[in-house]
């Protein structure tokens, strides 16, 4: 099995419905093993990195274990910046990084498995439809404090944030002009699922998280909604056809030549055999 750190979301840790889907297609992958061609296995693996990708990484490296015998993944989360770092060092054979590289990681290659965005997210109960660039702008740098500013209820705002060193905090102030000493933000968070619970239990709060885990969320009953960009509405359809604005690459990142096992897993990842992985935690697969 595939060791979890600490800060890595485990499928136990998931939405119900979110454990159950993904526990029925680990379910029909191992019946189907004895029908198909097993391939050599043997050696260990060490992911580290995006918390984005993490809980995909994850479940990819199940099956993959089951196709590999004898091979072991170890996924750990992170943040991208610590999928680079150590892509870079060699403590992980495979980062894990949830944007472009940058002109900056020129050594480093990705290899992307899937698509993303990112998208605002607020509770439910807000009435407050969509919001503007400046008006974000200044909700996020203290400008506008109350929503009954923007036409909701009498409420304070709270901002939050993601933490240094997430791609996705990286990816929101590049698209809003902003910079991170900009940010009055009342909370900090870091995966991705710890800034929808933040977001689900405050009725005033505001935040950005991956456009798939908010929105397989929303469906599964959490309380938030997501708010549309530029007019376009934040889904993973409009990622699939390329028409929400803040849209990014999920990528396995290697430095150098991987080997064996490292170039096996990267063309599995990337391969429609884990199409349905892809799909069953609400991400957008590659195109073919």
């Amino acid at each position: 099995m595939s060791d979890r750190s600490p800060s890595l979301p485990s499928i136990a840790a998931l939405p119900a419905r979110r454990r159950a889907l993904a526990g029925g297609l680990a379910l029909g992958v191992a019946t189907l093993l004895p029908r198909r061609a097993r391939a050599a296995g043997g050696g260990r693996l060490v992911l580290t990195g995006s918390s984005t990708i993490a809980p995909l990484a994850l479940e990819i490296a199940h099956r993959f274990e089951l196709v590999n015998p004898g091979t072991r993944v170890d996924v750990q989360s992170g943040g991208s910046s610590r999928g680079v770092a150590d892509a870079r060092s060699g403590a992980a054979a495979i980062g894990l990084v949830s944007r472009a590289l940058g002109p900056t990681e020129t050594d480093l290659t990705a290899h992307t498995i899937a698509l993303d965005g990112v998208g605002l997210i607020v509770h439910r109960s807000n009435p407050v439809a969509a919001l503007g660039a400046d008006q974000v702008r200044a909700i996020y740098t203290g400008a506008l404090r109350n929503w009954r500013e923007l036409g909701g209820p009498d409420r304070p705002i709270t901002v939050v944030n993601k933490a240094e060193g997430r791609s996705t905090l990286e990816l929101f102030l590049h698209f809003y002009g902003l910079k991170n000493g900009d940010i009055r933000a009342q909370a900090v968070i870091g995966e991705n699922e710890q800034g929808i619970k933040t977001v689900a239990g405050n009725p005033g709060a505001i935040g950005y998280v991956s456009i798939g885990s908010a929105e397989y969320d929303a469906h599964d009953g959490v309380p938030i909604r997501l708010l549309p960009i530029d007019g376009i509405a934040a889904t993973t359809a409009h990622v699939r056809d390329r028409s929400f604005p803040l849209s990014r690459p999920l990528n396995l990142v290697t430095r150098g030549t991987p080997d064996a096992l490292a170039a096996r897993f990267i063309a599995y990842a990337r391969s429609a055999d884990v199409d349905d992985l892809v799909q069953a935690l609400y991400f957008v697969p590659l195109a073919r």
